[in-house]
């Protein structure tokens, strides 16, 4: 890990371990040994555990091994997401400038085509958007945390969800009408299905 020295160590360290676990390096049942991190991360042993207690706080590590989210996990979380991600969206419908509905459709179309990974990233980018046009950075952090779980199969539900790019597609044109009822509805909509497709790409 290249350290730097502007940000604090542990947040580093908890960002490359969060994304090895998000990204299927650390798989479930993994058990989190501080030294072999701290090794592996070139950092010493207290960024490192003071990584692995915020991801405890996250969920996505109970008793320093990476959880495999069960439904009544997946359900909890895609619950709140539907609700305040909802609102995101019908909010989105009212305030989004000219530039960031254009930043939107460029992520919708980046969805459509390119690697798994560039449709990961453009379907993350897509949400982004739509959540920060809430405004209100205490709903922001409750819905990244809610979605870190879901991230860990995010890349099922990319490959599994083949509507995903239409439904996208829907949702931006509500919120480029301005039509916040349509836009709140159809993003719900979009979370309920992802939800199915998460849990069925579980029990793979």
């Amino acid at each position: 890990m290249t350290i730097n020295k502007y940000e604090p160590v542990y947040q580093q360290a908890y960002e490359v371990i969060r994304n090895m676990i998000i990204h299927g390096s650390l798989p479930p049942g993994t058990k989190l040994v501080e030294e072999k991190l701290a090794l592996q991360l070139g950092v010493s042993r207290t960024p490192v555990r003071e990584s692995i207690r915020r991801l405890e706080q996250e969920g996505l590590v109970r008793g320093k091994t990476v959880i495999k989210p069960s439904e009544h996990d997946l359900r909890n979380s895609y619950e709140i997401r539907i609700l305040l991600e909802g609102y995101s969206a019908r909010c989105a419908a009212e305030k989004l400038s000219k530039e960031q509905l254009e930043l939107l459709w460029e992520n919708v179309q980046k969805g459509k085509e390119g690697s798994l990974e560039e449709m990961m990233a453009a379907n993350t980018a897509f949400h982004d958007i739509i959540m920060e046009a809430s405004g209100n950075p205490y709903m922001i952090e409750v819905i990244d945390r809610m979605r870190s779980l879901i991230l860990m199969c995010r890349r099922k539900v990319v490959h599994n969800n083949p509507c995903m790019h239409e439904e996208h597609e829907a949702i931006y044109q509500a919120i480029k009408t301005g039509d916040g009822d349509t836009a709140e509805r159809l993003m719900q909509e979009h979370l309920r299905h992802n939800l199915e497709v998460c849990l069925l790409a579980s029990d793979d």
